[in-house]
């Protein structure tokens, strides 16, 4: 094992938990806050966290960084008697991979489509609210939760096999 394996292995772990914590806190508090607000409030305040969260610490930090931090790792585990780490790493990959997949489709054209329909103050927000679906994007966020927490367990399990294997 290489200090570099173990460096990949422990930045995927620790982007995987970025991105676990931000689906998390979506669907635990932010989510559940909008839920208790008027119209116009949640279409301007999901407006500015939406435009907010397109920077490169969320993006290359936790969303792409992780799965692209996790595929180096599973490469940097192709070798003989390393096969132990490389399954779980590319058990979070796929679990990534997939997570991406549901917020192309379902999250993003939503923000979307809630940051171009114009100012709250020159918009009908209930309409705009309502064709934003809470409860579809609600549950896309659910499962992007689960499948960052499997990804993230399964990178902290394959840090464990790495060391017990450098061991």
């Amino acid at each position: 094992m290489t200090i570099v394996a173990t460096l990949v292995l422990l930045l995927a772990t620790v982007s995987a938990g970025l991105a676990a914590g931000v689906f998390w806190l979506y669907q635990h508090t932010i989510m559940p806050g909008f839920g208790r607000v008027d119209d116009r409030t949640f279409v301007g305040a999901f407006q500015a966290i939406d435009r907010a969260i397109i920077n490169p610490w969320f993006l290359g930090g936790a969303f792409f960084g992780a799965p692209a931090l996790t595929l180096a790792a599973a490469l940097l585990h192709l070798g003989e008697g390393q096969r132990s780490v490389l399954w779980w790493a590319l058990g979070a990959l796929v679990a990534q991979v997939v997570i991406i997949a549901i917020t192309i489709v379902v999250n993003v054209p939503r923000n979307n489509a809630l940051k171009d329909a114009g100012d709250p103050d020159t918009i009908d927000v209930a309409a705009v609210r309502r064709a934003f679906d809470e409860g579809r994007w609600v549950r896309a966020n659910r499962v992007r939760v689960l499948l960052s927490v499997v990804a993230l367990a399964a990178l902290c399990w394959s840090l464990v096999v790495h060391g017990r294997l450098a061991g």
